[in-house]
């Protein structure tokens, strides 16, 4: 897949580059034309000659011109230099593994039945590897799609959904780059949702009679006066400029209050509306995108047009703040104050939807990121689901772990539903059993994951691997091991669970820690659970012997080869008979 992305790299740098030389020429125009502007201007006054003053004009009106095209085109470069980087982003994680994306450390959640076991969230983690979203609801939405499981239904949707998203590469890159380029953050979300729950109501019919009535008076005042030269019309066209300052000024505090988080939002909101028009304008088969897009048009007008309009009346309320011109323009039209009943009006007829749209990017958002991980990594399947807690992966391995170095493994729950799982130390045990879980998080998200088939029952996911001392809760390992059996139990009194345990109870003693353990596998096989246990301890293997319908061994073996330690990471069947502990101590001179 790294030609893919090499060969969009080449193609949007040529593009970059020929707009920046666009770029750097039409400023060089543009500095000509005001230059030639000024000059014909001084000409003008000198000679009063009505050519000079008409060539002025068309040097100016070619100077507006060429303002709006360089906009235009720093538009563009922009746009093409972020694609750029975002393949070379792609180039870099395919080839050297590195990892420029947010790694949703946020997210982490220490008592979370799995998150914090398996490195969902943090550095390194799913999350970071995963990652592809560029917006705060984006980031939220793959978070909540990785720490909870999904019906049914939404794993198939999203299923469906990603398949039609995998080869759109191009879409997909695109959505992402103007994602990108929303720069949105918590804060902007946080108040725009804020603002949008609180009503305002609406301006006084009296009001806006007034917001109109004063400016067509003074408009039709300004016309008597050029007309009939009566100074008394100057007068009284002052008295109404006077007017409406003092009618804009009653308003004031309600305007600030509305638009009080909306410095350079309106930018924020543009770059929505082109994300949520690209949804529009998509001919979609997966019927979750097809539904999406009917959300979007369910009010007769697209949801981009009307956050388009959010945009412009955001952009038309920043100039408040600049005051000799917002002076001029209150005064003579109370330009800010029809862009005030505009947001109040708009805000009355789509605040209810404004959330829903947000969330649709981030929905959209979440697919785009596992469909990127499809298109990485093709061997990667889509799980069928089934009814009857049917659960079972062919070549399963860590998708973490790159192509090259990863070892599969086969696994099927069907039979026996738990396995006790043996190996000595740097054997795979705790590799394998992470393998499990994250694909396991992947397929409760409705994502690819990595084997080459898989039979999948959606269920909730429990996990005791990896526990701390909480000095802060006066807590100790043993207790807090205790706690999370605890946990796991409760969990599998309401229903079926997927349950991963690794080396319980490894705060106390060999012959408690073993009893314990025993009565731990056949709490949870009581109890119908689905999973696996590692562990060092052989005798909880002869557990088998009493439950062969449900439990079965499983182990990774360690080989000597030329004095040297050698680890297959094959799963076998059966328990492990090699140990490598002594060996290894004996070889570095410990013992």
């Amino acid at each position: 897949m790294t030609e893919d992305y090499i060969e969009r790299q080449r193609a949007h740098s040529e593009t970059a580059s020929g707009l920046k030389q666009q770029f750097n020429s039409i400023s060089l125009f543009r500095l000509i034309s005001i230059a030639v502007a000024l000059a014909l201007g001084f000409y003008a006054i000198r000679t009063s000659e009505p050519a000079f003053w008409w060539t002025c004009i068309a040097a100016i009106a070619v100077f507006l011109v060429l303002m709006r095209l360089h906009t235009q085109i720093k538009k563009r470069l922009l746009f093409a230099e972020t694609l750029v980087k975002l393949n070379e982003e792609e180039i870099s994680f395919l080839e050297n593994n590195d990892l420029p994306f947010y790694d949703g450390a946020a997210f982490n959640e220490a008592n979370h039945l799995y998150t914090y076991d398996l490195d969902i969230f943090g550095p390194h983690s799913l999350f970071h590897h995963l990652n592809r979203t560029q917006t705060v609801m984006g980031r939220s939405q793959l978070a909540n799609a990785l720490k909870s499981r999904s019906s049914s239904e939404t794993i198939l949707n999203r299923q469906e959904a990603v398949r039609e998203l995998v080869p759109l590469l191009d879409w997909r890159q695109e959505f992402s780059v103007k994602a990108r380029l929303a720069k949105d953050n918590e804060q902007i979300l946080k108040t725009l949702r804020s603002w949008t729950g609180e009503n305002s109501g609406g301006m006084s019919a009296f009001l806006t009679l007034l917001s109109y009535a004063l400016p067509i008076t003074s408009a039709l005042l300004v016309t008597f006066f050029i007309f009939h030269h009566n100074i008394l019309f100057l007068h009284f066209t002052t008295t109404v400029f006077i007017l409406n300052l003092i009618l804009l000024g009653s308003q004031l505090k309600s305007m600030n209050r509305e638009i009080a988080f909306a410095d350079n939002i309106n930018e924020t909101m543009l770059r929505f509306s082109e994300l949520l028009q690209k949804i529009e304008n998509s001919d979609w088969k997966s019927s979750f995108m097809r539904q999406q897009k009917a959300q979007l048009m369910q009010t007769g007008k697209p949801a981009s047009a009307s956050i388009h309009e959010l945009s412009r009346i955001f952009a038309s309320l920043e100039s408040l703040q600049n005051g000799f011109g917002a002076i001029l323009m209150n005064g003579a039209f109370l330009y800010h104050l029809h862009a005030y009943r505009k947001l109040l009006r708009w805000k009355k007829t789509h605040a209810s939807q404004l959330n829903e749209w947000l969330e649709i990017i981030g929905r959209t958002e979440v697919l785009n990121t596992f469909a990127n991980l499809g298109f990485n990594n093709p061997e990667f399947c889509f799980p069928e689901l089934n009814e009857d807690n049917r659960i079972a992966f062919e070549a399963i391995g860590h998708p973490l772990i790159p192509e090259r170095k990863r070892i599969s493994n086969a696994v099927d729950f069907t039979e026996q539903s738990f396995i006790i799982l043996t190996g000595s130390n740097m054997s795979g045990k705790s590799t394998f059993l992470r393998t499990l879980g994250i694909n396991f998080v992947l397929a409760n998200a409705g994502a690819p994951v990595c084997a080459v088939s898989a039979a999948f029952h959606p269920m909730d996911i429990i996990v005791s691997m990896r526990l701390s001392d909480s000095l802060t809760d006066s807590e100790s390992y043993f207790f807090a091991e205790v706690k999370r059996l605890k946990e796991i139990m409760d969990k599998l009194d309401e229903h079926r669970c997927f349950v991963l345990l690794d080396e319980i109870l490894r705060g106390t003693n060999s012959d408690d820690k073993r009893s314990g353990t025993i009565a731990v596998v056949k709490k949870v096989l009581e109890k119908h659970a689905i999973g696996a246990i590692a562990t060092h301890d052989l005798e909880v293997c002869q557990t088998t012997d009493e439950y062969p319908d449900q439990l079965v061994n499983k182990c990774f073996e360690v080989e000597i080869v030329n004095n040297d330690l050698h680890f297959d990471y094959r799963l076998r069947n059966g328990i492990c008979q090699n140990k490598s502990a002594t060996f290894l101590m004996t070889k570095m001179g410990v013992i």
